[in-house]
């Protein structure tokens, strides 16, 4: 059995546990260790949008449009993939202004106009009042299904007193939530660190649930052993699950847009997107992490209202509930507990951001208004943060509270999703003014407010009214004809357009008259002067670092009056930080030096802007100001001088950069100048070392013979052919340098003949014979029968091997190594390839050693020679059309190969051999 009294303490101890996961997410920001600092947090916290009605109305939806549910996830996931440019921009805009709301927003971008704030909270605390009553009625309905188990019982309709209501009371502790962690500081510009980790948390909760019920149903209920599915024809409820469309095609594009522009436009989603927002980057997790949250959560959707019709056929049990009645249908209650917390989460989730939102808005462009022209008369408070704090406090309660009266008087007429669709409509209104806002110069004031005002009335009259005469507070005849008995009028059929869904017939009326009024009006004159500096910086807000702005003002200030009013809302302390800060900024050691400029007018009034919003924040200095009034032409050139100011700033920036990477070549060049100097040195070092060791062994043999004329014969021929031995020595030695000079100057000979490489290889190896002997190293040759005929010039390639096999005897160990030489078919010619049973050559040095003077030190010692066989051999095999590389393992010694086309007239289709 679960009890009331355990329904109750696990829902306490669960607002506890929000409680508590706030208050840590604070004490972690206040030693700077921010928790919602992190990407995935953020994302988290947009599913804020998967409320009551993704969690338990999308199996109602199901049950009876199929796959109609998709589309209300299908919008916000298609324009999740436009975050990257649309979500970016309001992001940077609202950081820039220090926006604290979708109503700010929206009036800071017209001229910073109250009438026009004012007017979208209007629309957005009547639009989403019944949105508020959902979640109380989900909230409601379940604790009233749960407390009957384990039977499955409809929650009865009205009939209980409000301080026995679990709605009321659900409303009550929400409120005070809401209060606690989402008004503790007058500045909503602020990151609500507690309330953003809550929110986060919630999603992972309501998630759980969901892929909990949902697995459960689907292995249990549906699968092996479970009800089996009934045919179709047996089952007529089953057909739209079981045989999926998406007509009408109207009404999935309809609620597709919806969707998509509520997850941005909705109060609480601008708060946790925008407002919220700590990092710009953290938009890229969010662009795949929430559809993939989308995803998740609706995956078992479908069987969750397939199990739900099959168990409950006869259609007592409201396809809304089937998430919480299918695990007390079958007996699971701890499963049932978690589905009822996943609710109260994805509940609570909404209504705390929502309210928090809202209230923001109402205090902001409703009620601070009205006290601004009170204050004319009559002098304000001295402490006007903590009677704007008790303001928006109020409001929350108040804004709950309509919610449970809505719930009370309308809200049982609906479903939850269609409650959630009316709503998702009046959002929709403030679609014109914040896109034409952002990619518009020409919006104005009047057009924005005639357009808002225009849909709003037609979403008043096509949806409202009708949820109104649903629920019995008008004749129902009010919806079948309309005013007067006029069917042309008839708001489910307005003009003739009957027939449609009553959901995608609001909102086309209405996203038509506000778009063309907008557009009308907007364009019967230009923007003035604020409203142009204004759209300079949403338009251009991708185009321009974050926080450059142009002050637009000019008149007379006085600094002390401007920190007085500051500390009138924001108090002594932070305001002094704050003024500090930016004298810091501009370089002064106080602010006493600060000067009244626009520059500091325009960080008061963005300061104050994060408090009270853009319109009042201007308003509010303007009092303790004399601003001088701009004409538009005066506001272009401050605007055209402020771009070419940023011009010139990018292009120093370029232009620096350039010198940057400049410098930083210079520098490699002359660690390059200094690297080629050293080997010319050792180069220098070399030569003259293999010149004089030949030189002074020819000059001492020839004095022992001129000396001693009577040397027998035998010495006098073995002293005769070391300085045959040491002339030839140093003849290669002068060949080689003359060989690379003339290579590298371009004015080698060169032939190309046909030149069989086996004959070649042969002929090498008889010429460095003697020196292989001299090393004590055998070689071993592999060579195919089939003749290697390539195109070249046969010396040049004579003169590689004899470099390859030189170079290879060289590093061998002396009196036991061993040279290979294999020839073999490559890619497009024949390969050969030289190796030795040395110690190898560093991984780091295999393109090094083709340098010219380079050699590589092995065993710690530097071998003989000028470090020119192998450069020379590159330069040759390049200028053959071939390519030279060089591969080794330490200790295992190392193998240099060329490669040379095959001669054209001996070519075959054979495929290469592999090594």
């Amino acid at each position: 059995m679960i009890h009331a009294p355990l329904i109750i303490g696990i829902s306490f101890a669960y607002v506890g546990l929000l409680f508590a996961v706030a208050h840590w997410a604070e004490g972690r920001a206040a030693r700077g260790r921010s928790v919602i600092a992190h990407p995935t947090v953020y994302a988290l916290s947009l599913a804020v949008y998967c409320t009551a009605w993704t969690f338990y109305g999308s199996v109602g939806r199901a049950t009876e449009n199929g796959l109609g549910f998709l589309p209300i996830y299908l919008g916000p996931t298609l324009m999740a993939f436009l975050w990257g440019s649309f979500l970016l921009k309001m992001v940077r805009v609202s950081k820039a202004e220090r926006i604290t709301s979708i109503a700010d927003f929206i009036a800071s971008r017209y001229g910073k106009s109250q009438a026009l704030g004012g007017l979208v909270t209007v629309i957005a605390v009547i639009g989403l009042v019944p949105y508020v009553a959902l979640q109380l009625k989900a909230i409601d309905w379940s604790f009233s299904i749960l407390i009957a188990y384990p039977q499955v019982r409809m929650p009865p309709a009205g009939g209980k007193p409000f301080w026995g209501d679990t709605a009321f009371i659900a409303a009550l502790f929400l409120a005070a939530f809401a209060i606690l962690f989402g008004t503790r500081h007058l500045d909503a510009s602020e990151r609500h660190e507690g309330l953003v980790a809550a929110i986060a948390f919630e999603s992972l909760v309501k998630l759980l649930a969901f892929l909990a019920i949902g697995l459960f149903v689907t292995l249990s209920v549906l699968g092996l052993g479970g009800t089996p599915l009934p045919p179709i024809g047996e089952t007529p409820p089953l057909r739209p699950l079981l045989e999926p469309g998406i007509a009408p095609l109207r009404d999935w594009v309809a609620i597709s847009l919806l969707a998509g522009l509520a997850v941005v436009l909705l109060p609480r989603q601008f708060q946790v997107a925008v407002v919220e927002n700590s990092d710009e980057r953290h938009i890229r997790r969010a662009i795949w992490l929430f559809p993939l949250y989308l995803l998740l959560i609706n995956v078992f959707v479908v069987p969750v209202a397939v199990a739900g019709l099959l168990t409950f056929p006869d259609g007592t049990v409201n396809a809304d509930t089937f998430m919480l009645t299918l695990p007390i249908a079958f007996e699971q209650p701890w499963l049932a507990l978690l589905v009822y917390i996943g609710g109260l989460s994805a509940a609570t989730g909404m209504v705390i951001v929502e309210t928090i939102a809202l209230s923001t808005m109402v205090s902001n462009d409703l009620v601070l208004p009205v006290l601004l022209r009170r204050w004319r008369r009559r002098p304000p408070p001295a402490d006007l943060g903590r009677l704007l704090l008790r303001i928006r406090r109020g409001a929350i309660v108040v804004i709950l509270l309509l919610g449970y009266l809505y719930y009370s008087l309308a809200g049982e007429a609906y479903a939850l999703v269609s409650i959630g669709l009316i709503s998702f409509v009046a959002v929709a209104q403030l679609a014109p003014t914040v896109i034409g806002g952002l990619y518009w110069y020409g919006g104005t004031r009047e057009g924005a407010l005639s357009g808002l005002l225009a849909g709003f009335l037609v979403w008043i009259y096509t949806l409202l009214l009708p949820s109104f005469a649903k629920s019995g507070w008008l004749p129902r005849a009010f919806m079948e004809s309309g005013p007067g008995g006029l069917d042309i009028l008839a708001p489910l059929g307005l003009f003739g357009l009957a027939g449609w869904n009553e959901i995608t017939h609001g909102l086309f009326w209405s996203l038509t008259a506000n778009i063309g009024i907008f557009l009308l009006v907007s364009s019967l004159r230009a923007p003035n002067a604020t409203e142009a500096s204004q759209a300079r910086t949403y338009v251009d807000a991708l185009r321009r670092s974050a926080g450059a702005r142009a002050p637009l003002w000019r008149g007379r200030a006085e600094v002390a009056e401007l920190m007085s009013l500051t500390e009138r809302f924001l108090g002594p302390s932070r305001t002094r930080t704050a003024f500090m800060d930016y004298a810091d900024g501009r370089g002064l050691d106080s602010t006493d030096g600060l000067p009244a400029d626009a520059e500091t007018v325009y960080f008061v009034e963005t300061l104050l802007s994060g408090a009270i919003g853009g319109a009042s924040a201007r308003l509010m200095v303007a009092s303790v100001t004399q601003e001088e009034t701009l004409g538009v032409d005066e506001v272009l050139d401050i605007l055209d001088e402020a771009s070419q100011i940023r011009a010139y700033s990018r292009e120093l920036e370029q232009k620096s950069h350039a010198l940057e990477t400049a410098t930083a070549e210079l520098r490699a060049a002359n660690l390059r100048l200094q690297e080629l100097d050293r080997m010319k040195d050792d180069f220098m070092s070399s030569v003259t070392h293999e010149l004089r060791t030949p030189l002074a062994s020819i000059r001492a043999f020839a004095e022992i013979l001129n000396d001693d004329p009577r040397l027998d014969l035998a010495q006098r021929r073995r002293f005769l052919g070391i300085l045959v031995s040491e002339t030839e020595r140093l003849s290669r030695l002068v060949n080689q340098v003359l060989d690379l000079a003339k290579i590298e100057s371009g004015r080698a000979d060169w032939r190309s003949d046909a030149v069989e490489l086996q004959a070649l290889i042969q002929q090498a190896v008889a010429a460095t014979e003697r020196y292989l002997d001299d090393r004590g190293c055998h070689v071993r040759l592999d060579l195919p029968d089939r003749s290697a005929i390539v195109g070249g010039d046969r010396d040049r390639i004579v003169q590689v091997m004899v470099n390859l096999l030189s170079n290879a005897a060289k590093f061998a160990p002396q009196g036991a190594g061993e040279v290979r030489v294999r020839l073999s078919r490559g890619s497009d010619g024949w390969r050969v390839c030289v190796s030795d049973d040395g110690p190898g050559i560093p991984e780091s040095d295999l393109e090094r050693v083709f340098e010219k003077f380079h050699q590589t030190a092995r065993a710690g010692a530097r071998p003989g020679g000028t470090g020119l066989g192998l450069p020379i051999s590159r330069q040759i095999i390049d200028n053959l059309g071939g390519r030279i590389w060089a591969d080794s393992a330490l200790g295992k010694g190392a193998r240099i190969c060329f490669e040379l086309p095959a001669h054209p007239a001996h070519s075959t289709e054979q495929g290469p051999e592999h090594e």
